[in-house]
């Protein structure tokens, strides 16, 4: 028997049309929801990741019932969520991307998502990781460099994300009251 292999679309296809590009010619109406998100998005500082999943599965909902998604009613919306989550082609990020493109564009148009009944998402609660004593010892006695083991050091006795650390100067040091201050960390703020 022959295994039947998935087949991924070729991107490198001239004749490859994106989701969304599909959902922008066929959808009356999802160019202009397209565009109102880009803009929406770029405005409020979101990355652009989250303008191509959100107007990804937008695009899929709207593509599903050839209308635009903030026009169906709830009973639809929920049909749809439910194929997508007991289906298994699909994964959990998917049906995830769905309800928070859903509630993104009702809050884009002022519109209140209760009227769609969207799911709440719990994400899952795992404990961290966390190294126990011998493991941290191991992890610095494998770096040759001092340099390499300040940087394991910051990462993981002050919490740092590796970005973080890249951005230290020696400034942000404060020996007078034993504090390392970091700028422009995750989400640009200060810490």
């Amino acid at each position: 028997m022959q295994k039947q292999q998935k087949k991924y679309p070729n991107f490198r296809d001239e004749n490859y049309v994106s989701i969304v590009e599909q959902a922008c010619n066929k959808v009356v109406g999802f160019r202009e929801l397209y565009k109102e998100l880009e803009r929406s998005i770029t405005i409020n500082g979101k990355s652009q990741s989250a303008l191509e999943n959100y107007s990804r599965q937008l695009a899929h909902l709207s593509l599903h019932y050839n209308r635009m998604p903030l026009d169906l009613d709830a009973e639809e919306v929920m049909d749809y969520l439910y194929q997508v989550k007991s289906s298994v082609e699909t994964s959990d990020s998917f049906f995830r991307f769905t309800v928070h493109g859903m509630r993104y564009a009702c809050k884009m148009r002022g519109l209140d998502y209760a009227q769609f009944e969207l799911p709440s998402l719990k994400g899952p609660k795992k404990l961290p990781v966390v190294l126990n004593g011998s493991e941290v010892k191991a992890l610095f006695s494998s770096c040759k460099l001092l340099r390499h083991r300040l940087i394991i050091g910051l990462c993981y006795g002050c919490g740092l994300r590796s970005s973080e650390v890249q951005h230290l100067e020696p400034s942000h040091i404060d020996l007078e009251r034993k504090m390392l201050h970091v700028h422009q960390g995750k989400g640009l703020k200060d810490l």
